[in-house]
């Protein structure tokens, strides 16, 4: 008599029949200039990075990589309170400071740990905190490690958002996106600002997909809507997706950044970035500042997508940045429709639930600097081909 499944193998069984079930994906960079990849030994073309400015691989970030490690060594040894936090962590915190415009910046190990640790150091338990209902999964966790009093508002819905701080005491916690993953619009930041202030709320804005990319000198979604650090007291931001390196950061005032050092348990214990890591990153940061163009080709290659999109039928979604969604419904739709790209010669993420919600699978494109025109034409004359059938 055959053995009962496990508990495992019923709940793999069980994404299987649902077409959920990820799996990863073997990647070999096949160019330091482009967007050429090789995925499980097929070549194509990666729209699905988030290296939006192409500095992942960019000579002076490589150098400041590499010189930094042979000074170093590839580890921090200790977390920031004990012996991991050096030089080259100061100036990058100093350098993030006076790009954003904030008093001071903390570093974190990862975007999750960033927002993990603002929620968990700000709110205490019960606290009233208020979210987007599309935010990113770090966002929604850190209201509910924090044991706080979560209330979702429909995506993008200042008003409603309003209607909430009303009914509270001062004090909640609000948490955005300044550009959402999936969809890649922009939050109502004016209006959710305007929203905090008359109610005494305090507001954190993750502009993981904002910085670097959006606003006039790149400083990201603030930059785009003309808020300030008093409209907006935190600001989130990732090292690993503009700038090309790995890390992440919280930037605020004097206050804000020292009670994250003395309460925010993913900064307090786990290992400190390793210093390589944050001279990349200061190398990056200068770059993307100093050729600015990187910002301005990605945004000429989303509107270029766009237009060739809209001629073409595309279902494209609200979005002018950089993350050029195409819904497609169901989730054998969209590994279908990627399958079928990857054929062509074009990799485009397949988005499932529990990711995005029920009914909204879909292509994920995420456009470079690095990629070339005829990347992005291919790849809508390929879309709309699939889309129709062909």
């Amino acid at each position: 008599m055959p053995a009962a499944p496990s508990a495992f193998e019923v709940v793999l069984a069980d994404l299987d029949e649902q077409g959920l079930r990820r799996r990863r994906r073997s990647v070999r960079r096949l160019s330091h200039d482009t967007a050429e990849i090789e995925l499980d030994g097929t070549r194509c073309i990666d729209f699905c990075s988030n290296d939006y400015l192409g500095l992942s691989a960019h000579p002076r970030v490589t150098e400041a990589f590499i010189e930094a490690a042979r000074l170093h060594g590839v580890g921090a040894r200790a977390s920031h309170l004990i012996t991991g936090h050096q030089g080259e962590h100061d100036a990058l915190e100093e350098e993030l400071a006076a790009f954003t415009g904030r008093e001071r910046v903390l570093l974190f190990s990862t975007g999750y740990m960033a927002n993990l640790g603002l929620g968990t150091a700000l709110v205490r338990k019960g606290g009233a905190v208020f979210g987007d209902r599309l935010n990113h999964a770090s966002l929604i966790d850190a209201g509910r490690i924090a044991r706080a009093a979560i209330e979702h508002y429909p995506h993008g819905d200042a008003a409603t958002l309003e209607r909430q701080l009303a009914a509270q005491t001062p004090g909640a916690l609000v948490l955005t996106d300044g550009v959402f993953s999936m969809d890649g619009d922009l939050a109502p930041l004016p209006a959710i600002a305007s929203a905090c202030a008359r109610h005494g709320a305090f507001l954190a804005v993750d502009d993981a997909h904002g910085l670097g990319v959006l606003g006039e000198t790149g400083a990201g979604t603030l930059e785009h809507f003309g808020l300030t650090a008093r409209e907006v007291p935190a600001l989130v931001g990732t090292l690993g997706k503009a700038f090309g390196s790995f890390g992440a950061f919280v930037a605020g005032d004097a206050d804000l950044v020292e009670t994250l050092i003395q309460r925010a348990r993913t900064y307090i214990y786990t290992t400190a970035l390793p210093v390589a890591v944050a001279a990349a990153t200061r190398a990056a940061l200068a770059v993307s500042i100093s050729e600015s163009w990187r910002r301005t080709r990605v945004l000429s290659l989303t509107r270029r997508f766009r237009k060739l999109g809209a001629e073409a039928g595309l279902p494209l979604a609200d979005s002018e940045t950089p993350i050029q969604p195409i819904l497609l419904g169901t989730a054998d739709a969209a590994v279908t429709a990627s399958a079928r790209l990857l054929e062509r010669g074009h990799y485009v993420a397949a988005i499932r639930p529990p990711t995005v919600p029920a009914g909204s699978s879909r292509l994920r494109i995420a456009l470079s600097a690095a990629h070339r025109d005829a990347d992005v034409e291919s790849l809508v004359t390929c879309l709309a081909e699939i889309l129709n059938g062909k």
